[in-house]
Order: structure tokens, then sequence, then C-alpha cells
């Protein structure tokens, strides 16, 4: 009996073991809640079909499923596809998923990828990626992608791509900065919101490219450079359907240049770019910066699997690479210049820090008209300022009535302050519903037209009205100030830079304590701003320190009726010189 009990009882115990193992017929990272990182094999016992597509008895071709039972092909361009192979790689290999399951491949609906060894290390460092609309639309913009990522770090990370949707998601990432997408480092890309055979000359692009420097060799973005070719649409005819059709000129009329002055990047803060200098206009042409491709066209055979292989045949990109494009930015022609500084520190985008746009002041929301009208924006917290004449050609100055970095020749510029960075940029200010109510700001206006700022309006209590000017002019005050030229900027002049307008800015706050006891005001009670352990915090807090002294000095020296010393007041504090 006992023995039969023990039968019984191990009998269970290997029923419950097998019940307790994976499916054996799925892939064990199938639509669970953890990142998939790769496409998703055939399931266990499904056996892919091999093509030999040049009668070499060697395959050339996989043709197998995926999740969802989801069709997809494999062609192999280097020739190392082995007969018990059941998918390709991707070194040098490309990948066609039949997304809407209708038989054909690279077709409508469906998702190219393709992987590039162009120096043959055997390790990929290009990366094509062609995703197509369900069907042909009426507008090529913005219907499909045709995107390159130029892996220049040798780091073989790609664009992100959602294996169980085969979704394009270079947006995802991990905590507020560590993106999937190969933006961090030293790298590029190369894309357009279109599908390929909507676009004229593939051998151009949109963002042709976005370029991103790591001059320190830590793995993470100090730079970003985004060139913008604006396509030219027009009425033509794809497959034989009339419809719009993208023409590119080969010129870059739209930069942007983002700049981390202060290098505070870190493991778990990936990005954190400071300004951006921006440049609309006829721009330059870039046609003479031809890149040569090796080892992309695979066999003439695997054409038929595309609806447009001309991506397929290119020998060559045309671009600015990162060796050229700093320069070729300053001899542009330029009609505009903007600059945007984010003073509350909080942007973690890729990209840059968005633009404010020279719009109201006060209004604020996404599409309102107002400054952040830009939905990619910061709602508060950064300063914006307009050069609409391109006068001052992107040169910065340090002003002395503050201490901070501005751009010479705008006529305008607006701060609107977030003290505690409690409104965020982009995804994070819609998905966290962060947009202030009551913000406090500052205007600054150019009166002479000489391209130095010298009439300052402020609204510190957010009613919207300005209660306090400041005119240079009047206090006597020279606006005119040391003329910086970025175009000729290493990394190193941008960190040093910072670190100068840091170290200028603490000397003056500590100077304003001195002058702040003299007159008996406790500062003890701005124990906080004396918390400044970085570059960073030393430029912020010691800006709010003066500020928060300034204002207690302008009270107390209210207090006494006393104009003289509030002349002599404002004098100091707008001259960056509180010995009075």
């Amino acid at each position: 009996m006992k023995t039969y009990l023990a039968c019984l009882l191990a009998i269970a115990l290997c029923a419950a073991a097998i019940a307790q193992q994976p499916a054996q017929d799925d892939y064990w990272n199938v639509n669970t809640p953890l990142t998939p990182y790769r496409l998703p094999p055939p399931p266990a016992g499904y056996e892919p079909q091999r093509i030999d597509l040049n009668g070499d008895g060697q395959p050339d071709a996989i043709r197998s499923i995926s999740t969802g039972d989801t069709p997809v092909l494999w062609l192999d361009d280097d020739g190392d596809m082995k007969n018990d192979d059941i998918e390709g790689d991707t070194d040098n290999d490309c990948l066609l998923i039949d997304r809407n399951k209708d038989g054909r491949y690279g077709s409508w609906g469906d998702l190219i990828v393709d992987w590039a060894d162009t120096n043959g290390d055997g390790k990929a460092d290009m990366q094509i990626v062609a995703e197509y609309p369900d069907s042909i639309p009426e507008k090529v913009w913005p219907n499909g992608h045709y995107m390159w990522v130029l892996d220049t770090d040798r780091d073989q990370v790609f664009n992100c791509i959602d294996w169980n949707t085969f979704k394009l998601r270079n947006w995802e990432r991990i905590e507020t900065s560590d993106f999937y997408t190969d933006y961090s480092g030293n790298t590029a890309f190369l894309k357009i919101h279109a599908y390929t055979n909507g676009i004229d000359d593939l051998r151009l692009n949109w963002e042709n490219p976005f370029l991103f420097y790591d001059p320190d060799g830590d793995g993470l973005s100090e730079m970003a450079i985004r060139l913008v070719d604006s396509p030219q649409h027009y009425n033509g005819q794809v497959s034989g359907k009339n419809t719009q059709r993208i023409k590119l000129s080969g010129r870059i009329d739209w930069v942007s240049l983002a700049v981390d002055m202060d290098n505070d990047s870190r493991p778990g803060n990936h990005f954190d770019f400071d300004f951006t200098v921006h440049f609309r206009g006829k721009g330059f042409d870039y046609t003479d910066q031809v890149h040569k491709i090796n080892h992309l066209k695979g066999l003439p055979e695997t054409d038929r699997y595309f609806i447009d292989p001309r991506f397929r045949h290119l020998d060559e990109l045309i671009y600015p690479d990162h060796h050229a494009a700093p320069d070729m930015i300053f001899t542009g022609e330029w009609n505009q210049i903007w600059f945007v500084y984010d003073e509350d520190d909080d942007c973690k985008r890729w990209e840059r820090v968005e633009l404010y746009e020279p719009r109201d002041p006060f209004k604020i929301g996404t599409r309102k008209e107002g400054l952040d009208h830009h939905p990619q924006s910061d709602a508060a917290g950064d300063r914006g300022e307009w050069d609409t004449d391109a006068s001052g050609k992107g040169q910065l100055y340090i002003g002395k009535f503050d201490g901070r970095l501005h751009l010479y020749g705008a006529e305008w510029g607006c701060w609107r302050i977030d003290k505690n960075a409690s409104a965020y940029q982009a995804y994070d200010r819609h998905w966290l519903n962060k947009t202030p109510q009551k913000f406090a700001t500052v205007k600054y206006t150019d009166k002479d037209n000489n391209g130095f700022f010298d009439y300052i309006e402020y609204d510190l209590d957010g009613d919207t009205v300005f209660e306090e000017i400041i005119d240079l002019k009047q206090l006597g005050i020279d606006d005119r100030c040391e003329i910086i030229d970025i175009s000729g900027f290493q990394y190193a002049d941008y960190t040093q830079l910072k670190r100068r307008m840091a170290d200028n800015i603490w000397a003056n706050a500590l100077l304003a304590e001195k002058t702040a006891q003299t007159y008996g005001l406790n500062v003890a009670w701005y124990a906080k701003l004396h918390e400044s352990t970085s570059v960073f915090e030393k430029y912020t807090n010691g800006y709010w320190l003066q500020c928060y002294l300034f204002k207690d000095l302008q009270h107390h020296f209210l207090r006494q009726k006393n104009q003289t010393m509030l002349k002599k007041l404002n004098e100091a504090r707008f001259s960056g010189n509180w010995q009075f």
C-alpha cells in the first residue's frame, strides 16, 4: 500500500512539474511585461523554408514566422547562411516582416530592417528601416518611415522596435532619459516620415542627419546637431496611382545645436542639454558631402521581394557628417536665429532643449499661441530669445545684469520661471499633467537695437502684469558686453564658458551676502542656497541668492524711504558690482 501511494505521489509531482514548464510551441518572451529585445524565433517544431535564389546550392533566404504567426523573410546579403539556420543574422542580412499577412514582403503595411557591415569586421555599422503604410495614401508625409542609423561608436545599438507589434518605438526609454535607440555616444541617424517609393532621391533625407557627439568618450552625448532638409511636396504617382511625392532640395534650411555645458549627464541622467541655438533660412548646400557605402547590395534575385528596392542599390549617401557639420552651420544664409536656455535644468530629451517661440509671454499650453506653443516644449522653466533678422549671426554674450548667456542680436526674450522644476518637456509634460496655472515671468528687450538687452521687465507675482522695470540706460549702465563667437568652439570651450559663468555668479552672490550683512540683513534665511556642490548649483543658486537678497535690500530701503540707496542698489545689482 505504501509503495502504491508513493507511486501516485511521484506521478502527481511529475505532472505538476510538467505543468509548470513553459509551453514548447511559443517563444518564451512574447507579449510578456518584459522588454522584447529581439525578434521572436519560430515556435518549436516549426520548420522554416530555406530558399536558394541563385542556384548555387546554398540558401539565400529563409521564410519563417514570428509572433502571432506573422510571416517573416530573411535575406542573406553576405553568403554565410547555412542549411540548418532558422533565422538570418544582424551583421549583413535583411529582415522583411509581412505585418498585414497578405503574403507579400517589403510591401504595403510591412516593415523592413536591413543591417550592413560596411567595413567587413563582422559587425553591422549601419541599420536601415523602411516602414510602409497599409496602402498608398493621399499624402506621402507623415506616412511610413525611411531611416538609417549610423553606428559610428561601434556599440551595435540601433533602432528600438517593439517585436510584439513590429512598430518603431524610438522614444522608449529606461526611467527619464536612457533611450533604447542609439542616441547616446558618438552616433548619427538619417530619417524621414515617409515611405521610400514616395521619395525621389533616397540618397538624401529630411533629418539629414541628426548627429550626436561624445567628446569625452564616456558613452553619453554632450552635444547634438539636427540638420533638416525641408521636403518639397508635389503631385506625382506611386505604383500608377496619382498621389503626393517628396523631393529633397540638397540644402539644409533648419538647424539646432544643443550643448550640455556642464557635462553633468550620468547613468540615470543620460541627457542633460543646457541650451539650443537654432538657425532657419536659406541655409547651405550639402550635395558635395558624399559618403560611399560598401557591402549593402544583396543578390539581384532578392529585388522581387521589395515594392521599392532602390535603397538596396545605393552605393552612397549624401549628408554633412560629424566633422563637417559644425563649420557648415555658420557659413549658411540665415534669416532667423533662436536661442533657448534650460534654466531649471530639467530637460532630459535626446534631441535638444525644445525651443520657445516668439509668442505671447503669458498664454500657456500646447498650441495656445504662447511661448510653449510647441507640444514638446517646457510649459515653464526655460528662457527663449529671438533674433528675427539673424543680425547677431548666432553669437552669444554674458549679460552684466544677470551673469547669464544671451543671444547677441536678439530683439527680445522671455524667461518663464519654474523655480523648483515642477513642469517638464515633451511627453512627460502631457503624461504628468504638469502645466502650471501661475508662473513668474521676466521679459528682455533690446530697445536701442545694438544687439544687447537693456530693458528688463519682471512679473514675479505671476499676475501677468510686469510690476518692475529695469532700464539700464536710465541707470547709466553700458549694456554692451564681450561678444562670444561659438562658430569655432570645441566642446571644452563650452564647459569652460559654463564654469566661468557659474564661478562669476557665485562670487557675486557671496559679495551680495556681505553687502546685505552690512545693512543688517540676516542672510541665514537662505542657507539652503549655499548647498552648491555642482557647476549648475553654483550657477542657479548664485543667481537666486542675488535675487532674494536684492529684493530684501530693496524692501529694506523702501521702508526707510531712501531713494538714494534704492538707486545705488539697482546700479550695483544690474551692473554686476555688488560693492556700494
